[in-house]
Parts: C-alpha cells; structure tokens; sequence
C-alpha cells in the first residue's frame, strides 16, 4: 500500500500483480500542456464547418440517464478565414458574480417551454436556475456528453476553479471549445489544435481550455451559437442550485412538471440529516449515498463472484478513454461493464458510480466493494477515477492510456474520496431509465 501517492501515480509504481497481456498502443500523442494553474488555456481561435449532417436520434445521457439528442454528422469541411470569431467577441463575457451549485439537471428531447421552465424556478427550495442545450455528440470520432451555455451566466453554476477562470469562459464565447481535464489529458489533446465534432453541422473546433465543468459525464462546453449551429436542441436542459432542500423531493417535484421524455438527474451527494460529519464529508467530494436504508440491500455473494470473475477476466486489456468493453476499457467503463456480466445495472461515469452504495469505513472493506479518487486538478472535490476492491489489500483498475487493465495495491492516500458498498437497488436508481 502506497500511502500520499496518487492512484494513477501508485499504479505506475507498482508492478501489476497479475501480468497481462502486450499493451495495444493506438493513440499518437499530441502532446500536453503543463500549466501553473488548474485551469489550461489555448491561444488562437479556428472554426471550420461543414455541411449539414443527418436525422436526431434519441440516446440515453450515461451520466445522468436523462434523455438528450445524439447528433451523428458527415465529413469536416474547411470555412473561409471571415467565420472564425473575432478577439473581441471571445472578450464578451460578464464577471463572475455567486457560485451556484449545480444540483440537478434537466434534459429533453426539444426545447423546454418557457412556462415549464418559470414553474421549476418557482418550486420550494430552488434558488437559482439556468438554460442550456445539452446532446450526445460525436467529438473526434466518439460519443461524448456537450453542453451549449451562455458563458456569462453559465458560469457560475460551474466547478469553482473553472467558474473563476474568465480566459476560459472568454475562449468560449469565441467559439473555441472548453474540454473537461480528464478527457484532455487521457485522449492526449493539445491545446490550440482542433478537434472534429459531427454534428448537423460538422466543425473544426479549436481547444480553447481544458477546466471540468462539475456536471457528471459532461466532457465539452461550448457557447450556445456553437452548439446550435451543430444541431443541438437550444434550451433543451435546465440546471438547477437548490442547496438548502431536499434534492430527491425536489426531483420528484421536477418530474411532475416535465413533459413526455424528458428526464431529470440529482447531480450531487446530499447530507444526510441527523448523521453527523455528513456534511463535512458531502462538501468535500466524499463517495456514498446518503439516507441507504437496509430495504436498498446490497449485492449476493453470487452477484459479488460473478462481478469480480468478469473484473478479472478483462486483465491485461488495454486503457482506452471512454471504453466500455468488451476489449478495451477506462476505469468507469470497467466496472459498468464487470456488473453488466452480473447482471447488474450501473451508470456509466465514476462521479454516478460513487452515489450507488453506503460509505463504508475501510476496516469493512470487503471483495466487490468500489474505491473512489479525486484526481481532476480543475474540479477537486470532483470523483474521476474508481477501483474495484478485490481483498487481501488488492484492488483492480483501469489505470490511463498507455496501460492495461491491472490489479495493485490498494491505494488510500492523498485523493482517496472513500470506499461504498454497492446496492444494485441504489444503482439502477442513480443509471436511471428515461422519464415518460
């Protein structure tokens, strides 16, 4: 057990206990850009498009399980240099004033009414709400989740340090695009360069900045201009900072105001009441559900084998950000797809996956438990990175790119969010099926 050490760092250090098979290299590295601050900002603006694209197909958001719009696109094609946004554009962006939480989000297939929205604003509880458009997209070939802001107003519902970035927010509204840290540094963008993103209108987008949004499985932030221009829904999604109520009944409350097929997702772990250091552990990004009650239950020991034989079964298959299996995996995608082998449903990103179960002290640890890591530099209390506990001080993860799937050492030193134990009743809960 390495203690003080990073996971990613940790896994590095140690050789793997099982040996696996050859590492599948099929990334070019662009390079990677080291930076005094958490926040990582490109120079030079370029905006490409092309034609436009196909039909709206309905998908399935894998971090919250709300319904959003998967956009598939054609080719990129090159724009005269005029379309590119000027300096003085990407200099428009108001101060941050509050932060806001981002709570709970709102998703539907097509924009949400203005009277739907002013009665989710008027609801008990609910201190602040913002519009946006949200879509599954496809950004250098693969699926990911997009949000379009006004980068303005947007902003303080973001991570602290990105909020308090206004280069970030300025590149943004320049027509640049900002990409979570986690999905820069994994898929080894550069800034400055571009990425192709297909949507009914396929651009060249230029990497901006690379700052964490705060909201679960949302890995690009682009201005609402941009994201209309690639066909995605305006004012689809709504934000909601509620921090002083009840978030599963404000949920409840959401629900009964949507219309059909639209869905709504409880962002953040919420203090328990009553149980004391809960709070404490809620605002510092801790993993676990809170209000678990024993009817949630937790998995069989022949759900717990099947899971763990499935994990184990994947070492040595290489680390692909965004895999999901069967033969290349990111550490998310690991577990969802190990407890799929159980039949078990689970969401799709780590930050969901550390709401499916109880906190557990380490001195409970037991085989099929998960651990849970703060590793985003931009987004501190933000979970990004999840093993599974295998016992005997052995866990088993999906490390980074260039790596393959390994079991090490338990790692509980500094970014370690905690350990929970999974109930399947919780999990399907948090995956959610779309609403309507």
């Amino acid at each position: 057990m390495l203690r003080g050490v990073p996971v990613r760092q940790a896994a590095r250090r140690l050789k793997p206990v099982l040996r696996g098979k050859p590492v599948l290299r099929g990334v070019t590295a662009l390079g990677l850009c080291a930076a005094g601050s958490s926040i990582v900002l490109g120079a030079t603006p370029a905006l490409a498009a092309g034609p436009a694209g196909s039909r709206n197909v309905p998908a399935i958001m894998p971090a919250t399980g709300v319904r959003l719009i998967s956009i598939p696109g054609s080719p990129a094609i090159a724009v005269p240099n005029g379309a590119q946004p000027t300096a003085e554009a990407a200099a428009q962006v108001k101060p941050l004033g509050r932060l806001r939480e981002a709570d709970v989000l709102v998703v539907a297939p097509t924009a949400l009414k203005p009277a739907v929205r002013a009665a989710i604003a008027r609801l008990p509880g609910v201190a602040a709400t913002q519009p946006l458009d949200a879509a599954t997209i496809k950004v250098n070939g693969r699926f990911i989740q997009m949000l379009g802001v006004d980068p303005s107003s947007f902003r303080a519902f973001a991570a602290g340090p990105t909020a308090r970035s206004t280069a970030l927010w300025r590149n943004v509204a320049g027509g640049r695009i900002a990409l979570s840290y986690t999905m820069g540094k994994l898929d080894k963008l550069a800034l400055g360069g571009s990425v192709t993103v297909a949507g009914h209108r396929t651009e060249k987008l230029s990497v901006g900045a690379f700052g964490t949004v705060g909201v679960a499985g949302a890995d690009a932030v682009v201005s609402d201009s941009v994201a209309r221009s690639l066909g995605i829904p305006a004012g689809n999604a709504i934000v909601i900072s509620a921090p002083d109520t009840s978030l599963a009944q404000l949920v409840a409350r959401v629900k009964g105001l949507l219309p059909h097929g639209a869905g709504v997702a409880q962002l953040v772990a919420q203090a328990a009441p009553g149980v004391t250091g809960s709070a404490a552990l809620a605002a510092a990004g801790a993993a676990g559900a809170t209000s678990v009650t024993a009817a949630d239950g937790s998995m069989t020991s022949v759900q717990v084998q099947a899971f763990l034989s499935a994990a184990l079964s994947r070492v040595g298959l290489p680390y692909v950000w965004g895999g999901s299996g069967p033969s290349v995996f990111d550490c998310s995608g690991l577990v969802q797809w190990s407890l799929r082998q159980a039949g078990l449903v689970m969401p799709r990103v780590a930050a969901d996956q550390a709401r499916t179960g109880p906190l557990i002290a380490l001195s409970d640890l037991r085989p099929g438990d998960l651990l849970f890591y703060h590793t985003d530099a931009t987004a501190p209390t933000y979970i990004s990175h999840v093993a599974i506990y295998l016992g005997n001080g052995l866990m088993e993860q999906a490390p980074e790119p260039g790596e393959n799937v390994e079991v090490v050492h338990a790692d509980f030193g500094s970014g370690f969010a905690g350990a929970i134990q999974i109930s399947p009743a919780i999990a399907a809960g948090v995956a959610g099926n779309p609403a309507g």
